[in-house]
Formats: structure tokens, C-alpha cells, sequence
């Protein structure tokens, strides 16, 4: 059963259209991921779901109500972690967490979210004080002590170490398993690997595919890469001559095959034919990577 509907979802800056008729459905309990290039539209897309944004068209539904006729009740189901927040410089850590749980019906214990978080040693800090990582810490806390149905969470662990990114992962997991609804949005294609249950990918202000990050790998072109170094000299052309190999590159001793399908299978035929052996060989597979980039022509992180 779907918890949030987005339908034909508009917005413009003046002339420059952000979001071009977006859509799409997430269901209860789901980490749903959103990934796309930088100013591909997404901080605006969660900006709207949450109420901050108008758009010029389109619905929005999140556990029944919409974001901007029902803003009274729309915190007490939806939680928000921005890219970017600030909170008072002289308030403390344990009164910015009070505060925020004296907002909501049912609030979480507080003290049981700075554990997993790495903030129980910071409870008297002021938030002046906190390292970057440490208020971008504070700020999944506050997100979460609503006790919300719906958590948006836009880039969650940047600014975190690698230990303190998988401890942050731990709690998603977590907090999906008693019922949650995770809305992700990310640049780490190792988290939304990890964490998501489908992917929306967002370029240019539409929406270019929608899957699970296997399916999203299955529908980018099917392309391997053989590594290896060759036990004896080898005309390249045998190999390329293989139905499976698409090219054939020399670099440092080694060659570099590319191909579809059994590639594996087919060159190492190929190469027992005329005695030869593959050493030191390595398979290198499509990845959510490639996938994003055979989708939208650009990696992850490419501002332009």
C-alpha cells in the first residue's frame, strides 16, 4: 500500500523548469532512494513532498494528507533531515532534543537515538561546538524523535567517517523494521546499495527509471571487463574475432577484453585453443554506477 503519491509534479524557478511532471508511488516500510546529478531536482522534489516548496502543479499525498493543506498534521507523520539546518549556537544538545520532542504527540526517547549516533557523550555540548558531522548526527536525531510513519533523510551521512556512516546505516535498518517509511536521498552508491529497496532517478527534472538497484543494473547495458595477463603472446584479432568480445585493449603486459554475455567462458575457450592461460584475471561486472551513468550520462558527482 502506498504511503506517499507523488503525481505530475511541476515546479519552475522563472523560466527554468526544476521538476517536469514527476511521479511515482512509495509503499509502507520501504527505504525508497532517490539519486541524480547534482541540480538534477532532487533536494527540490523531497523540498515539495515535505511542504517546503510549492509546486506550480501536480499532487502530493504522504499517509493521506497533503502537504500543504494539512501542515498542522503533517508533522506527526513525517520526519526531515536537510542537506543543510541550523539550530542556535548556545543550545545544547539534550534541551535542541527536549524541544523537539515537546513538538509531537508521541515522541521517541531521545536517549535511546544518540547511542547508535554517537552523541551520548554530547548531550551537554552546545551546538556551536558540534563538528560538522556531529550536527549532521544531531539532525537524523531530531528527524526521527517524532516517531514519524514517513522519514525524509537528504544526504544523511555526508560529512560522516566510514564507521560512523555504517552505524547510521544499522539505525535506518532499524528504524525501517518498526514500520517506517525512508525516503533516501543520496550520493554514496554503496548506502543506497545497502539500504534501498527501489531507486527513482531523477535527471533534468524527470524521472528516467524506476527499479531496484539489481533491476536498474539489468536494464544498463550488459557489459563486462576481462582483465588479465596472457601466459603467451596472443594475436588480439583471435579474440576479438569471439562473438562475445566487443574490444580488446594491450596496457602493461595485460589485456583488457570487453564483452556481453558468457565473456568469461568464451575467452578463456579461446585462449586454451592456442595453449594459452589467463593470469592475474579479474571480471569486472556493471555496477549501479555504470547503470546511473548508461541512464543519464553523467556520474554521480558531475556538476554540469
Amino acid at each position: 500500500m502506498a504511503i506517499i503519491e507523488v503525481r505530475d509534479l511541476v515546479k519552475r524557478y522563472g523560466d527554468r523548469t526544476v521538476l517536469d511532471g514527476v511521479g511515482f508511488d512509495v509503499e509502507e516500510s520501504e527505504i525508497f532512494g532517490i539519486l541524480g546529478p547534482n541540480g538534477a531536482g532532487k533536494s527540490t522534489l523531497v523540498e515539495s513532498i515535505a511542504g517546503l516548496r510549492i509546486p506550480e502543479s501536480g499532487t502530493i499525498q504522504i499517509a493521506g494528507l497533503d502537504p500543504q493543506r494539512d501542515r498542522r498534521g503533517l508533522p506527526q507523520v513525517l520526519g526531515v533531515q536537510l542537506q543543510q539546518s541550523e539550530l542556535p549556537g548556545k543550545l545544547k544538545v539534550g534541551e535542541a532534543l527536549e524541544l523537539y520532542g515537546s513538538f509531537y504527540r508521541e515522541p521517541l526517547d531521545w536517549r535511546e537515538l544518540i547511542g547508535p549516533l554517537g552523541l551520548s557523550d554530547k548531550v551537554r555540548v552546545q551546538y556551536r561546538h558540534l563538528s560538522g558531522g556531529q550536527k549532521q548526527r544531531l539532525s537524523i536525531a531530531l528527524a526521527l524523535i517524532g516517531n514519524p510513519k514517513v522519514v525524509i533523510l537528504d544526504e544523511l551521512t555526508t560529512g560522516l567517517d566510514p564507521q560512523a556512516r555504517r552505524d547510521v546505516w544499522d539505525l535506518i535498518e532499524n528504524v525501517r523494521a518498526r514500520g517506517v517509511t525512508v525516503v533516501l536521498v543520496s550520493h554514496f552508491m554503496e548506502e543506497v546499495e545497502r539500504l534501498c529497496d527501489r531507486l527513482a532517478v531523477i535527471d533534468g527534472g524527470n524521472l528516467v527509471a524506476l527499479d531496484t538497484p539489481a533491476g536498474l543494473i539489468r536494464q544498463s547495458e550488459d557489459r563486462q571487463q576481462l582483465r588479465f595477463r596472457p601466459s603467451a603472446p596472443i594475436d588480439t584479432a583471435l579474440l576479438i574475432a569471439v562473438p562475445e568480445v566487443i574490444s580488446v585493449q594491450a596496457s602493461g603486459g595485460f589485456l583488457e577484453v570487453t564483452g556481453t554475455g558468457e565473456l568469461l567462458l568464451a575467452v578463456t575457450k579461446e585462449l586454451d585453443r592456442h595453449h594459452v592461460t589467463a593470469t592475474d584475471l579479474r571480471l569486472e561486472q556493471t555496477t549501479l554506477e555504470d547503470a546511473f551513468v548508461s541512464l543519464t550520462g553523467r556520474s554521480l558527482n558531475d556538476r554540469n
